[in-house]
């Protein structure tokens, strides 16, 4: 990967929908040359998938808490637990006094209640630890410098 590459990512990071012409003016290419390096950036695994980035609050989600999972086993198995709740966005094995930490999105704080009471449900659980947070200031996709 070289900085045409990391600039293409970076710039699809901005705005997936841009044209290949458009993006291949950006990095000094034709459109075909733009779009053959796209291509191989989503071959190689680097671009793992496109998506459009929507408003939690406007769709009725706007409540975001951290959740730290602690468990009296190893997790690392426990991922389709995990993602078999819909309302958990991420969740990351992690070092430290916790096991699991997860990112969980709901409509209201009852509905968070519930996630955690499901998170009780997976094998090896043993506590939790939420924080909601009470406002984003922002949020960056990965950087390519």
């Amino acid at each position: 990967m070289d900085d045409v590459d990391r600039k293409l990512l970076s710039l699809l990071q901005e705005d997936a929908t841009q044209a290949y012409a458009a993006l291949g003016k950006a990095v000094g290419l034709s459109a075909g040359a733009a779009h053959e390096r796209v291509r191989k950036l989503r071959e190689s695994g680097v671009i793992r998938r496109t998506t459009v980035e929507v408003d939690a609050a406007r769709i009725g989600s706007g409540v975001l808490a951290f959740v730290m999972v602690d468990s009296s086993a190893w997790m690392g198995d426990s991922a389709e637990s995990f993602a078999a709740i819909p309302e958990i966005q991420e969740a990351h094995i992690i070092a430290g006094s916790a096991s699991v930490l997860v990112k969980v999105r709901t409509g209201t704080t009852e509905e968070l209640q519930h996630v955690l009471r499901r998170l009780y449900e997976i094998e090896g659980v043993s506590g939790t630890q939420a924080t909601v947070a009470l406002e984003t200031f922002f949020e960056r996709p990965v950087p390519m410098g």
